[in-house]
């Protein structure tokens, strides 16, 4: 496995995941600003609108993802509340207080939310690649006990796992390719794409779950897939509205 921290400078220390995050969001804007001619939106508005995504995206995904996993242990530990180089980011945190931070945003600019929305669900799922890569090197998230060849050894965790990271990257990989080329299809209605992300996302995210090490609840799914299902019947019924309006 690759040592998480990439470089230490005296007491500082670099982690891959704060890396890889910053990497993301470079992409995020440079991917997003290349996309922004297909929703007749200007560069500018896309690259001010990461100095609100960023911070916003990052505070809901630490809050989900405390509120989702392990409340109890971070009240006990409140400096791990922000230790994000730790890692714990959900996703569905993040994309709530992404969606908050663009409705504020497209008032505030006069933007039509889905202009927006359409555009940036794309670098989105390209820069949750390498997010799942992070978690990899942070070997943290990972997977069931497994006997396949592929299975890999985590430290100090009974034998050899099911690389469920890698399973939900080549899932955001799947995702990035389709929106890739729906972006392109002329005419398509606006909110297609955002609505399809989150359908494909949550349809998947679901699915990758049965291969993940984690709690589950009385029912026998964990809470990322309980949350997965009512977004993925929301995301059905915005399409159906869509197509029909």
């Amino acid at each position: 496995m690759i040592d998480p921290i990439a470089l230490e400078l005296g007491p500082f220390t670099i982690k891959w995941y704060g890396i890889i995050m910053a990497f993301g969001f470079l992409a995020g804007i440079y991917i997003s600003s290349k996309l922004a001619k297909y929703r007749n939106l200007k560069k500018e508005d896309i690259q001010d609108f990461f100095v609100y995504l960023i911070p916003s995206s990052i505070i809901g995904a630490r809050i989900g993802h405390i509120l989702m996993e392990d409340l109890q242990y971070y009240l006990s530990n409140p400096f791990e509340i922000i230790a994000i180089w730790h890692g714990g980011l959900a996703f569905q945190g993040g994309l709530i207080a992404a969606v908050i931070t663009g409705v504020y945003f497209c008032r505030k600019r006069k933007i039509k939310f889905y202009n927006l929305a359409d555009i940036i669900v794309i670098p989105l799922s390209f820069a949750l690649i390498f997010g799942r890569i992070a978690n990899l090197i942070n070997q943290e998230l990972y997977g069931k006990l497994t006997t396949l060849p592929w299975g890999i050894n985590i430290d100090g965790v009974e034998g050899k796992r099911h690389p469920s990271q890698i399973y939900e990257s080549i899932k955001n990989l799947i995702i990035f390719i389709i929106l890739s080329f729906m972006i392109q299809i002329k005419n398509l209605k606006r909110g297609i794409i955002f609505w399809t992300f989150v359908l494909l996302y949550s349809i998947l995210r679901f699915s990758v779950e049965f291969f993940r090490d984690w709690p589950t609840t009385l029912i026998g799914l964990t809470t990322a897939q309980l949350i997965s299902i009512p977004l993925a019947i929301l995301a059905m019924i915005m399409l159906n509205r869509i197509k029909n309006k």
